[in-house]
């Protein structure tokens, strides 16, 4: 009998019933969301960027280690931000919906304008690329980062 149980419990978990949501209302979801984290970066608001991931995240910055945690990622753009600022343009291409995950796949470009703050020979510059996010609908309800991976497509100055 707890066989059956266990199976019963296993299929309405994989088949993802808890969130009930179609793949299109999970992308316009992940869309806001991409939406109010371009307008955050641009005044700033870095609690509000870092509450958009959950508590064990990895976001991978180019040519930085990863930032492990959610406080680490508020830490370091915290620091970034005292550097100048921070501009980017989001655009999801897919969102591919299984259950309480989801992957979104887009295409960024990024804007910096040093300030008094910036790192000694920090110019401006503008970065663009795609990404592969990873999100997880948590228990609140909210659908948050778990997994940030940009990769450039500007060529590395030498």
């Amino acid at each position: 009998m707890y066989k059956i149980v266990i199976a019963a419990c296993f299929f309405l978990v994989s088949c993802g019933l808890a969130s009930g949501e179609s793949a299109e209302e999970v992308q316009a979801q992940i869309e806001r969301h991409n939406s109010n984290l371009q307008e955050w970066y641009a005044a700033g608001q870095i609690d509000k960027v870092a509450a958009v991931f959950t508590k064990d995240a990895w976001q991978m910055p180019p040519n930085n280690p990863p930032l492990v945690g959610r406080e680490a990622i508020r830490a370091y753009w915290s620091e970034a931000m005292s550097w100048g600022r921070w501009t980017f343009e989001l655009s999801a291409q897919s969102v591919e919906v299984s259950g309480p995950m989801a992957v979104e796949r887009g295409k960024y470009v990024l804007n910096f304008t040093p300030g008094d703050n910036a790192p000694e020979g920090m110019g401006a510059f503008e970065d663009r690329g795609n990404y592969l996010v990873h999100w997880r609908r948590e228990t609140d309800g909210a659908w948050r980062i778990v997994a940030d991976a940009p990769v450039s497509e500007v060529p590395r100055q030498q």
